[in-house]
This record gives structure tokens, C-alpha cells and sequence, in this order.
């Protein structure tokens, strides 16, 4: 059994119709491909026949990855969140101690993390430097350019 990882039900019905769409349309054009190499000739010399089969593999892979993170998901139900610490789907305003900038960021699952969008992964050096904090804690992060310290200001959902 793989890892349960935690999804808002909007990421989960995302990954439901991927898997939807790989299993449906990518499985259909996949076949095609096979079909039209192996028209091609002497499948033992046909590279292009290799090549597809080769992507067939990495497909149902892919497939086969996704039905079990899609298994092993569980819905977070965000009413039920404790605000009173960072936990999963926290959204979080921190200070940096050093220079006094603020930012805002949303702790998430490693699948929905988007640095772009204020999405940080829970097992990122940041989120875990977070969890578990409460407002007016200091968390102490080691990133790459050495030891950082924030300040938790905010905790909301």
C-alpha cells in the first residue's frame, strides 16, 4: 500500500479525470501508434514500433502510478482544520526576522505544491519548518543560503 496523501477535493477530482483521460484517450492513441508503426513493416527492424511500445510502457506506467496516489488519497474536510497551529491547508503569514519581509503561503500536499501561487509542499523545508507552529512562534528553517528565522503572525484557512 502506498503513502495516503492528503487532497482539497478540488486536486482530487483533478487527478480522477486525468487518470480518466490517460486510461481512456491516451490508451486509444497509443494503440493508433502501434497500429501505424507495425503497417510500416519488419517489425524487427521498425524503430518507430520500438519507440511506441517503449511509450506504451511509460504510459501505463504513469497509469498505474496515479490509480494508487488516487486510492491512497483522503479528502481534507478544511472546516475541521485547527487554526491554532500550521497544519495541512493553512494558509500562513510569516515574517522574515533578517529583513522584515512578509509573505503568505498555503501548506498543501507535494502534488498541489506551486510556489507561484503561494502553495508550499507540507514536506518541504518550509512547511515542515511551519508545522506544527503557532502565531508569535519563531520557526528556524535551513534552506540552501543557511539557517532562516520567521515569525508566524497569521494562521487562517
Amino acid at each position: 500500500m502506498g503513502k495516503v496523501q492528503y487532497y482539497t477535493a478540488e486536486k482530487l477530482e483533478e487527478l480522477k479525470s486525468e487518470l480518466q483521460y490517460l486510461k481512456l484517450q491516451g490508451r486509444s492513441d497509443m494503440a493508433k501508434q502501434i497500429a501505424e508503426a507495425r503497417d510500416k513493416g519488419d517489425l524487427s527492424e521498425n524503430a518507430e514500433y520500438d519507440a511506441a511500445k517503449d511509450a506504451q510502457g511509460l504510459l501505463e506506467l504513469k497509469i498505474s502510478k496515479m490509480e494508487e496516489i488516487v486510492a491512497n488519497a483522503r479528502v481534507l474536510n478544511e472546516t475541521n482544520i485547527d487554526t491554532s497551529k500550521v497544519s495541512i491547508l493553512s494558509k500562513v503569514k510569516i515574517k522574515n526576522k533578517k529583513n522584515g519581509m512578509e509573505v503568505v503561503y498555503t501548506i498543501v500536499s507535494e502534488e498541489e505544491a506551486d510556489l507561484k501561487a503561494g502553495k508550499i509542499s507540507n514536506s518541504s523545508p518550509f512547511g515542515k519548518g511551519l508545522f506544527g507552529k503557532s502565531v508569535g512562534d519563531i520557526a528556524e528553517i535551513q534552506a540552501p543560503a543557511g539557517k532562516l528565522e520567521f515569525e508566524i503572525l497569521e494562521i487562517s484557512r
